[in-house]
């Protein structure tokens, strides 16, 4: 399927989605969202993809931020639509079975620093931005910055950021742990690469499992979450890469997962 404002290519178990609005900073309007809520589901159901990583076209702009133009005459009703279709679409890439790589090349603002939060963890280039400016708009965060936010830098830090406005530089993002790591921008798409391709040679459903455990732990008491994730351990015994990976280990050898 060819889409208006997403592009979409593997690179063996990599797949590679890019926002490609860069007339606009990439900036998220429904099309996009839609756009991106179809690739998702697709995304989730290919057996040959790994690993995905996310970035913006263009080299100021990973997404800037939703699209005002759009959003600027909203009724109530059609905010509240409006936020909760990019709410569901961000949980769609929260919860795909893959792990996803946010490669923030430029400004990643208001609905961008969101979908950033939503990836697994994000690489920033050293020209990154990020910043929750919606309160100098007369609005909240509306696709989860609220409550991602404060989930991956704490109450205080997020607090901080969600009230001022403020935008803080790759650097100080890294500081806050906001993301992994900052590096030249001409080596952002090579390093996120990288780092997907070491996944993606690991036990596949092993590494889905992980994502499975981390993600719905953190949404419940420990003692549920260490019980599930007593669970996705058991799973991995169903799977001939759990035989493999043990045998190639005592064997001394290098393992041939098959992603079964």
């Amino acid at each position: 399927m060819e889409y208006k404002t997403i592009l979409f290519e593997k690179k063996d178990q990599v797949g590679i989605i890019t926002i490609n609005r860069p007339q606009v900073l990439n900036a998220l309007n429904s099309e996009v969202l839609e756009e991106l809520d179809s690739l998702l589901d697709k995304i989730a159901e290919d057996e040959s993809i790994t690993v995905v990583i996310l970035t913006g076209a263009g080299e100021k702009s990973f997404v800037a931020g939703a699209d005002i133009s759009q959003m600027r005459n909203f009724t109530p009703r059609q905010a509240r639509y409006f936020a909760k279709l990019g709410q569901k679409v961000l949980s769609k890439l929260e919860r795909i079975p893959q792990p996803v790589i946010a490669a923030v090349n430029g400004f990643a603002l208001g609905g961008g620093c969101e979908i950033a939060m939503a990836c697994d963890f994000r690489i920033a280039s050293t020209k990154a931005k990020f910043g929750q400016p919606e309160v100098g708009l007369g609005v909240t965060a509306g696709f989860g910055g609220t409550q991602r936010l404060p989930r991956l830098v704490g109450k205080g830090m997020a607090a901080e950021l969600l009230y001022t406005g403020e935008m803080i530089d790759a650097q100080e993002a890294l500081r806050i742990g906001l993301v992994n790591r900052v590096v030249e921008p001409e080596e952002l798409m090579p390093t996120a690469l990288e780092i997907a391709q070491k996944i993606a040679a690991k036990a596949k459903l092993a590494v889905f499992y992980s994502k499975a455990a981390l993600n719905e732990g953190l949404n419940m008491d420990l003692e549920r979450a260490l019980a599930y994730e007593a669970e996705m351990f058991a799973l991995c015994f169903t799977t001939s890469d759990q035989k493999e990976g043990m045998d190639a280990f005592l064997n001394k050898r290098k393992p041939e997962f098959k992603g079964e």
